[in-house]
Protein backbone atom coordinates (compact mmCIF):
# COMPACT_ATOMS: atom_id res chain seq x y z
CA UNK A 1 0.00 0.00 0.00
CA UNK A 2 1.27 3.47 -0.90
CA UNK A 3 1.23 5.52 2.32
CA UNK A 4 3.01 8.55 0.90
CA UNK A 5 1.40 11.96 1.39
CA UNK A 6 0.91 14.18 -1.65
CA UNK A 7 2.34 17.67 -1.64
CA UNK A 8 -0.62 19.69 -0.26
CA UNK A 9 0.29 22.70 -2.40
CA UNK A 10 -0.52 20.59 -5.51
CA UNK A 11 -3.92 19.39 -4.30
CA UNK A 12 -5.87 22.42 -5.56
CA UNK A 13 -5.35 23.65 -9.10
CA UNK A 14 -5.88 27.20 -10.33
CA UNK A 15 -9.64 26.90 -10.80
CA UNK A 16 -10.05 25.31 -7.34
CA UNK A 17 -8.11 28.19 -5.82
CA UNK A 18 -10.24 30.73 -7.66
CA UNK A 19 -13.41 29.06 -6.37
CA UNK A 20 -12.05 29.19 -2.80
CA UNK A 21 -11.17 32.85 -3.32
CA UNK A 22 -14.75 33.50 -4.45
CA UNK A 23 -16.06 31.88 -1.26
CA UNK A 24 -13.74 34.07 0.81
CA UNK A 25 -15.61 37.09 -0.55
CA UNK A 26 -19.09 35.58 -0.14
CA UNK A 27 -19.28 32.20 1.53
CA UNK A 28 -22.94 31.81 0.54
CA UNK A 29 -22.47 32.78 -3.11
CA UNK A 30 -24.54 30.56 -5.42
CA UNK A 31 -22.57 28.27 -7.71
CA UNK A 32 -24.24 29.93 -10.71
CA UNK A 33 -22.99 33.36 -9.62
CA UNK A 34 -19.46 32.08 -9.01
CA UNK A 35 -19.48 30.37 -12.40
CA UNK A 36 -20.57 33.55 -14.21
CA UNK A 37 -17.77 35.60 -12.63
CA UNK A 38 -15.08 32.95 -13.20
CA UNK A 39 -16.20 32.20 -16.76
CA UNK A 40 -16.91 28.48 -16.33
CA UNK A 41 -20.07 26.38 -16.16
CA UNK A 42 -22.17 26.14 -13.00
CA UNK A 43 -21.86 22.34 -13.20
CA UNK A 44 -18.07 22.62 -13.08
CA UNK A 45 -18.16 24.88 -10.01
CA UNK A 46 -20.67 22.61 -8.25
CA UNK A 47 -18.60 19.50 -8.98
CA UNK A 48 -15.33 21.10 -7.86
CA UNK A 49 -16.82 22.56 -4.71
CA UNK A 50 -18.53 19.29 -3.77
CA UNK A 51 -15.22 17.43 -4.18
CA UNK A 52 -13.34 19.89 -1.98
CA UNK A 53 -15.99 19.87 0.73
CA UNK A 54 -16.42 16.08 0.74
CA UNK A 55 -12.65 15.64 1.01
CA UNK A 56 -12.59 18.00 3.99
CA UNK A 57 -10.34 20.46 2.18
CA UNK A 58 -12.75 23.39 2.45
CA UNK A 59 -15.35 24.28 5.06
CA UNK A 60 -17.43 27.46 5.14
CA UNK A 61 -18.70 28.64 8.53
CA UNK A 62 -20.11 31.83 9.99
CA UNK A 63 -17.57 34.21 11.52
CA UNK A 64 -18.96 36.34 14.36
CA UNK A 65 -18.33 40.07 14.26
CA UNK A 66 -15.35 40.83 16.54
CA UNK A 67 -17.14 43.69 18.30
CA UNK A 68 -20.09 41.50 19.26
CA UNK A 69 -18.31 38.20 19.84
CA UNK A 70 -16.01 39.15 22.71
CA UNK A 71 -12.89 39.31 20.54
CA UNK A 72 -12.07 42.66 22.15
CA UNK A 73 -11.28 41.44 25.65
CA UNK A 74 -10.15 38.04 24.39
CA UNK A 75 -6.78 36.64 25.40
CA UNK A 76 -3.80 35.50 23.38
CA UNK A 77 -1.83 32.76 25.15
CA UNK A 78 1.73 31.68 24.54
CA UNK A 79 2.38 28.46 26.43
CA UNK A 80 5.76 26.75 26.63
CA UNK A 81 5.30 23.02 27.05
CA UNK A 82 7.56 20.23 28.23
CA UNK A 83 8.96 18.11 25.43
CA UNK A 84 6.60 15.34 24.40
CA UNK A 85 3.48 16.98 25.89
CA UNK A 86 2.63 19.57 23.26
CA UNK A 87 0.11 17.47 21.32
CA UNK A 88 -1.81 16.55 24.47
CA UNK A 89 -2.09 20.14 25.67
CA UNK A 90 -2.92 21.48 22.20
CA UNK A 91 -5.75 18.96 21.90
CA UNK A 92 -7.04 19.87 25.36
CA UNK A 93 -7.14 23.57 24.48
CA UNK A 94 -8.74 22.88 21.10
CA UNK A 95 -11.51 20.89 22.81
CA UNK A 96 -12.64 24.01 24.68
CA UNK A 97 -15.50 25.90 22.98
CA UNK A 98 -14.05 29.22 24.19
CA UNK A 99 -10.75 28.62 22.33
CA UNK A 100 -11.26 29.31 18.59
CA UNK A 101 -7.57 29.28 17.57
CA UNK A 102 -4.77 26.86 18.54
CA UNK A 103 -1.36 26.62 16.85
CA UNK A 104 1.71 24.54 17.59
CA UNK A 105 4.70 26.73 16.86
CA UNK A 106 7.77 25.53 15.01
CA UNK A 107 10.10 23.69 17.35
CA UNK A 108 7.23 21.82 18.95
CA UNK A 109 7.60 23.22 22.46
CA UNK A 110 5.29 26.25 22.32
CA UNK A 111 1.55 26.65 21.73
CA UNK A 112 -0.23 29.82 20.65
CA UNK A 113 -3.95 30.12 21.36
CA UNK A 114 -6.76 32.65 21.40
CA UNK A 115 -9.27 32.40 24.24
CA UNK A 116 -12.65 34.16 24.35
CA UNK A 117 -13.74 33.27 27.89
CA UNK A 118 -16.29 34.46 30.39
CA UNK A 119 -14.79 36.06 33.51
CA UNK A 120 -15.19 32.88 35.56
CA UNK A 121 -13.75 30.61 32.87
CA UNK A 122 -10.86 33.00 32.35
CA UNK A 123 -9.89 32.91 36.00
CA UNK A 124 -10.18 29.13 36.22
CA UNK A 125 -8.03 28.67 33.10
CA UNK A 126 -5.33 31.19 34.01
CA UNK A 127 -5.07 30.75 37.77
CA UNK A 128 -6.02 27.12 38.32
CA UNK A 129 -5.99 24.90 35.24
CA UNK A 130 -2.84 26.05 33.43
CA UNK A 131 -0.68 26.38 36.59
CA UNK A 132 -1.83 22.92 37.73
CA UNK A 133 -0.86 21.32 34.40
CA UNK A 134 2.55 19.70 34.84
CA UNK A 135 3.17 19.85 31.10
CA UNK A 136 3.25 23.68 31.19
CA UNK A 137 6.74 25.10 31.66
CA UNK A 138 5.78 28.77 31.27
CA UNK A 139 2.98 30.92 29.86
CA UNK A 140 2.31 34.53 28.96
CA UNK A 141 -1.08 36.19 28.50
CA UNK A 142 -1.92 39.17 26.29
CA UNK A 143 -5.31 40.92 26.33
CA UNK A 144 -6.78 41.86 22.95
CA UNK A 145 -7.43 45.62 22.99
CA UNK A 146 -8.55 46.20 19.40
CA UNK A 147 -9.16 44.11 16.27
CA UNK A 148 -7.96 45.66 13.00
CA UNK A 149 -8.56 42.52 10.93
CA UNK A 150 -9.55 38.91 11.52
CA UNK A 151 -9.61 35.68 9.54
CA UNK A 152 -12.87 36.52 7.75
CA UNK A 153 -11.19 39.42 5.97
CA UNK A 154 -8.28 37.45 4.46
CA UNK A 155 -8.25 37.02 0.68
CA UNK A 156 -6.02 34.50 -1.07
CA UNK A 157 -5.57 36.79 -4.06
CA UNK A 158 -6.54 34.49 -6.94
CA UNK A 159 -9.17 36.93 -8.28
CA UNK A 160 -8.68 40.30 -9.92
CA UNK A 161 -10.36 43.46 -8.61
CA UNK A 162 -13.26 43.25 -11.06
CA UNK A 163 -14.03 39.64 -10.15
CA UNK A 164 -13.84 40.42 -6.44
CA UNK A 165 -16.18 43.40 -6.84
CA UNK A 166 -18.69 41.31 -8.82
CA UNK A 167 -18.85 38.74 -6.01
CA UNK A 168 -19.15 41.23 -3.14
CA UNK A 169 -22.71 41.20 -1.74
CA UNK A 170 -24.54 44.46 -2.31
CA UNK A 171 -26.22 46.25 0.62
CA UNK A 172 -29.88 45.42 1.05
CA UNK A 173 -31.78 48.26 -0.69
CA UNK A 174 -34.70 47.71 1.68
CA UNK A 175 -32.46 48.51 4.62
CA UNK A 176 -32.65 46.73 8.00
CA UNK A 177 -36.05 45.35 8.98
CA UNK A 178 -38.23 47.50 11.18
CA UNK A 179 -38.52 44.72 13.73
CA UNK A 180 -35.42 44.50 15.94
CA UNK A 181 -34.16 47.88 14.67
CA UNK A 182 -33.62 50.40 17.48
CA UNK A 183 -34.08 54.13 17.03
CA UNK A 184 -30.57 54.53 15.65
CA UNK A 185 -31.39 52.24 12.73
CA UNK A 186 -28.80 49.58 13.51
CA UNK A 187 -30.10 46.05 13.04
CA UNK A 188 -30.14 44.19 16.36
CA UNK A 189 -30.44 40.40 15.75
CA UNK A 190 -33.34 38.76 17.57
CA UNK A 191 -33.95 35.23 18.86
CA UNK A 192 -34.67 33.79 15.40
CA UNK A 193 -31.46 35.33 14.06
CA UNK A 194 -29.55 33.75 16.95
CA UNK A 195 -30.97 30.32 16.04
CA UNK A 196 -30.06 30.93 12.40
CA UNK A 197 -26.52 31.89 13.40
CA UNK A 198 -26.16 28.67 15.41
CA UNK A 199 -26.92 26.58 12.32
CA UNK A 200 -24.66 28.66 10.06
CA UNK A 201 -21.85 28.27 12.58
CA UNK A 202 -21.72 24.61 11.49
CA UNK A 203 -22.24 25.09 7.75
CA UNK A 204 -22.68 28.56 6.29
CA UNK A 205 -23.53 27.21 2.82
CA UNK A 206 -26.72 25.40 3.79
CA UNK A 207 -29.44 26.43 1.31
CA UNK A 208 -32.53 28.31 2.40
CA UNK A 209 -34.75 25.21 2.26
CA UNK A 210 -32.46 23.25 4.59
CA UNK A 211 -32.22 26.17 7.01
CA UNK A 212 -36.00 26.58 7.02
CA UNK A 213 -36.52 22.89 7.73
CA UNK A 214 -34.09 22.93 10.65
CA UNK A 215 -35.53 26.12 12.15
CA UNK A 216 -39.16 25.19 11.51
CA UNK A 217 -40.04 28.44 9.73
CA UNK A 218 -41.06 29.27 6.13
CA UNK A 219 -38.25 29.40 3.60
CA UNK A 220 -39.32 32.93 2.63
CA UNK A 221 -38.67 34.03 6.21
CA UNK A 222 -35.18 32.51 6.14
CA UNK A 223 -34.31 34.12 2.82
CA UNK A 224 -35.51 37.51 4.02
CA UNK A 225 -33.47 37.18 7.20
CA UNK A 226 -30.36 36.14 5.29
CA UNK A 227 -30.72 39.07 2.92
CA UNK A 228 -31.16 41.57 5.72
CA UNK A 229 -28.33 40.15 7.85
CA UNK A 230 -25.99 40.22 4.86
CA UNK A 231 -26.99 43.77 3.95
CA UNK A 232 -26.39 44.89 7.54
CA UNK A 233 -22.91 43.31 7.50
CA UNK A 234 -23.80 40.79 10.19
CA UNK A 235 -23.50 37.59 8.16
CA UNK A 236 -19.74 37.22 7.76
CA UNK A 237 -18.35 33.90 6.60
CA UNK A 238 -14.98 32.22 6.95
CA UNK A 239 -13.46 29.64 4.61
CA UNK A 240 -11.54 27.03 6.55
CA UNK A 241 -8.76 25.85 4.24
CA UNK A 242 -5.14 24.84 4.64
CA UNK A 243 -3.23 27.86 3.26
CA UNK A 244 -0.73 25.48 1.64
CA UNK A 245 -3.52 24.43 -0.72
CA UNK A 246 -3.57 28.04 -1.93
CA UNK A 247 0.18 28.31 -2.43
CA UNK A 248 1.02 29.69 1.03
CA UNK A 249 3.61 27.41 2.63
CA UNK A 250 4.52 29.62 5.60
CA UNK A 251 2.15 30.56 8.42
CA UNK A 252 3.73 33.09 10.78
CA UNK A 253 2.94 35.42 13.66
CA UNK A 254 4.76 38.71 14.14
CA UNK A 255 4.89 40.21 17.62
CA UNK A 256 5.58 43.89 17.04
CA UNK A 257 6.50 46.74 19.35
CA UNK A 258 5.13 49.92 17.77
CA UNK A 259 5.42 53.48 19.14
CA UNK A 260 1.96 54.50 20.44
CA UNK A 261 1.77 57.44 18.02
CA UNK A 262 2.06 55.03 15.06
CA UNK A 263 0.06 52.08 16.39
CA UNK A 264 -3.27 52.89 14.70
CA UNK A 265 -1.60 53.66 11.36
CA UNK A 266 0.44 50.45 11.45
CA UNK A 267 -2.64 48.41 12.36
CA UNK A 268 -4.66 49.80 9.46
CA UNK A 269 -1.85 49.42 6.90
CA UNK A 270 -1.11 45.83 7.90
CA UNK A 271 -4.81 44.90 8.01
CA UNK A 272 -5.11 45.92 4.35
CA UNK A 273 -2.18 43.76 3.20
CA UNK A 274 -3.24 40.69 1.16
CA UNK A 275 -0.92 38.33 3.04
CA UNK A 276 -2.31 39.26 6.46
CA UNK A 277 -5.15 37.28 8.06
CA UNK A 278 -5.20 38.89 11.50
CA UNK A 279 -4.09 42.11 13.20
CA UNK A 280 -4.67 42.63 16.92
CA UNK A 281 -3.60 45.39 19.30
CA UNK A 282 -2.60 43.67 22.53
CA UNK A 283 -1.32 44.30 26.01
CA UNK A 284 2.24 43.38 26.91
CA UNK A 285 5.69 44.35 25.60
CA UNK A 286 4.54 43.64 22.03
CA UNK A 287 1.52 45.80 21.36
CA UNK A 288 0.60 44.56 17.85
CA UNK A 289 0.15 40.94 16.78
CA UNK A 290 0.10 40.21 13.05
CA UNK A 291 -0.76 36.81 11.55
CA UNK A 292 0.18 36.27 7.92
CA UNK A 293 0.59 33.65 5.21
CA UNK A 294 3.55 33.75 2.82
CA UNK A 295 4.45 31.60 -0.18
CA UNK A 296 7.82 30.73 1.38
CA UNK A 297 10.41 31.96 3.88
CA UNK A 298 11.73 34.38 1.27
CA UNK A 299 8.28 35.94 1.15
CA UNK A 300 8.31 36.29 4.94
CA UNK A 301 11.70 38.01 4.72
CA UNK A 302 10.43 40.41 2.05
CA UNK A 303 7.36 41.20 4.13
CA UNK A 304 9.63 42.08 7.05
CA UNK A 305 11.95 44.30 5.04
CA UNK A 306 9.51 45.88 2.58
CA UNK A 307 6.26 46.15 4.57
CA UNK A 308 7.32 46.49 8.19
CA UNK A 309 10.35 48.71 7.68
CA UNK A 310 8.44 51.88 6.63
CA UNK A 311 6.06 51.60 9.62
CA UNK A 312 8.59 52.54 12.27
CA UNK A 313 8.48 49.18 14.08
CA UNK A 314 10.75 49.34 17.13
CA UNK A 315 11.06 45.58 17.61
CA UNK A 316 9.76 42.48 15.87
CA UNK A 317 9.67 38.85 17.00
CA UNK A 318 8.69 36.24 14.41
CA UNK A 319 7.20 32.85 15.28
CA UNK A 320 6.45 30.32 12.55
CA UNK A 321 3.50 27.96 12.96
CA UNK A 322 4.47 24.33 12.67
CA UNK A 323 0.89 23.02 12.70
CA UNK A 324 -2.49 24.70 12.97
CA UNK A 325 -4.73 22.67 15.27
CA UNK A 326 -7.87 24.83 15.30
CA UNK A 327 -8.86 27.89 13.27
CA UNK A 328 -11.97 30.08 13.67
CA UNK A 329 -13.54 27.47 15.92
CA UNK A 330 -12.96 24.55 13.53
CA UNK A 331 -10.65 21.63 14.36
CA UNK A 332 -8.26 20.92 11.49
Amino acid sequence: MDTSVADPARTLDLLDRRIVSALQIDGRAETRRIAEVLGVSARTVARRLARMREAGLVRVTRMPDPEGSGAVGALVLRVRVLRGKVETLADALAARPDVPFVDILMGGEEIGAVVVPTAGDRDRLLYRQLPATRAVADSTVHAVLHVYADAAQWRAGWLDEGEAAALTPAPDPAGPPEVSAPAGGTYAPDALDARLFAVLDRDARLPGAALAAELGVPESTVRRRLRRLTGAGLLRTHVGVDPRLLGMAVDANLWLEVPPARLAEAGRVLAAHPRVHGVLATSGPSNLLVALFCEDLGGLYRFTTDVLAPLGIARAETTVVGRAVKRAGVRL
